[in-house]
């Protein structure tokens, strides 16, 4: 029988107990030789913060601060130059990890008080952050902007006009400046129009930009409606309170005017572009007081010659007060191509696909309740009505809205 060979029986191993990091670490108020880091404090006990920040090339620093900071004055930076930041916990011999940041002091050519300092990434999307920070005492003509894409090298954006705040667009996985985001992965990185962006993980309503002519095309501006009836509208219509007058001429109705964030019309070259990409489904939504209509149709698009419209294959509560429209082109106060008895856009007083004239009018007059000139919908409120709250969207037919349970 073999000699039994005695095994090594180690120690018993003591657990290390792992100190709660800190998170959120940022930098606010840089300037030429000076930063103020802020983060959020460890949610267990610790015994104190380590701070880390160098340039790269000079030697890096170590601050230990107590445990009851949450802030952090660094001073006597070199100007123009970009530090990077690490701060972790301390309980006892150990140590938590680290939460990190970047910054650029400003390069001091303006004095003292004069840098540019402050900046913050908000609002973060998969494609766009809202960039804001402290603008120099004294005026400047144009920013110029340092990005990096993660992997990718670092790119320049200059000249873009002298604000306070800046919205960047981004396609890449992330993006950092001075100020670090992450956008996260994109199922479409050029969206078409609202629902890819819906699938690109915007839940909520608001203004996006969109490519309906792909990614060679131009961007174009939007408010997408990512509530209503499974969202991912884009929305090109909308009267609430008569802010804007909508009684234009034919150039403004092809180029679009308004507020997206009010009473807008997008413009009918986008109209065209966005209803010939793909096969559309349009929405109208209507309010006034307490009431609340819509009416749906699975057929919607525009011709490019004069914009005519096709529309058909009714559903909803308001009635269907557009398929008379169908076939019909657009015609404005100064460009009537196929005036009927009378010339329908001067007489009730807007631009829209008239015909002998009209049985709806949402781009009429505002709160305009005699002549036929208001913002009308025959089938729910009949002609002498002016309705309150108007809402056109447009959707393609195929999408089916994400679960978001």
């Amino acid at each position: 029988m073999a000699p039994l060979v005695p095994l090594y029986m180690s120690p018993c191993l003591q657990q290390v107990q792992v100190p709660d990091p800190p998170t959120d670490l940022r930098a606010v108020n840089v300037t030429d030789t000076k930063a103020l880091l802020l983060w959020r404090p460890a949610l267990a006990a610790v015994d104190k913060y380590a701070i880390v920040y160098g340039s790269g090339t000079d030697s890096e620093l170590r601050v230990t601060v107590s445990a009851n900071a949450a802030e952090q004055q660094l001073s006597g930076l070199q100007g123009a130059t970009t530090y990077t930041v690490t701060i972790s916990s301390q309980l006892g011999s150990n140590e938590s990890s680290e939460a990190s940041t970047s910054f650029t002091t400003t390069s001091g050519s303006g004095g003292d008080g004069d840098g540019f300092g402050d900046l913050q990434s908000k609002d973060v999307t998969p494609r766009t952050a809202r960039l804001s920070w402290k603008p120099p005492t004294k005026p400047a003509g144009s920013y110029r902007l340092t990005y990096q894409t993660e992997g990718q090298e670092v790119k320049i954006k200059s000249k873009f006009l002298c604000s306070s705040s800046f919205l960047f667009l981004f396609s890449s996985s992330s993006s950092s400046s001075s100020s670090s985001s992450s956008s996260g992965t994109l199922r479409f990185p050029f969206p078409t129009d609202c629902s890819q962006e819906l699938l690109n993980g915007i839940l909520t309503s608001g203004e996006v930009d969109i490519f309906p002519q792909g990614r060679s095309g131009p961007p174009v501006m939007v408010y997408c409606d990512m509530e209503t009836d499974g969202g991912g509208w884009t929305v090109f219509q909308r009267r609430k309170d008569g802010s804007v007058d909508f009684f234009r001429g034919w150039k403004e109705y092809i180029k679009g005017f308004g507020s997206l964030s009010g009473e807008f019309w997008l413009g009918l070259d986008n109209l065209y572009n966005l209803t010939s990409m793909t096969k559309m489904i349009l929405r109208v939504d209507l309010r006034d007081q307490d009431e609340a209509a819509f009416a749906k149709y699975s057929t919607f698009e525009l011709v490019k010659r004069n914009y005519k419209l096709i529309v058909g294959g009714y559903s909803g509560t308001a009635g269907d007060s557009l398929s008379y429209h169908s076939q019909r082109i657009f015609s404005t106060k100064d460009r009537d191509l196929a005036p009927f008895i009378t010339r329908c856009a001067m007489s009730y007083r807007g631009g829209w696909w008239y015909k002998n004239c009209h049985e709806a009018n949402l781009n009429g007059v505002y709160g305009k309740d005699i002549n036929h000139q208001g913002v009308i919908w025959t089938t729910w409120k009949g002609k002498e009505f002016s309705i309150a709250f108007a809402e056109m969207k447009m959707r393609p037919a195929a999408f089916s809205p994400p679960n978001r349970g």
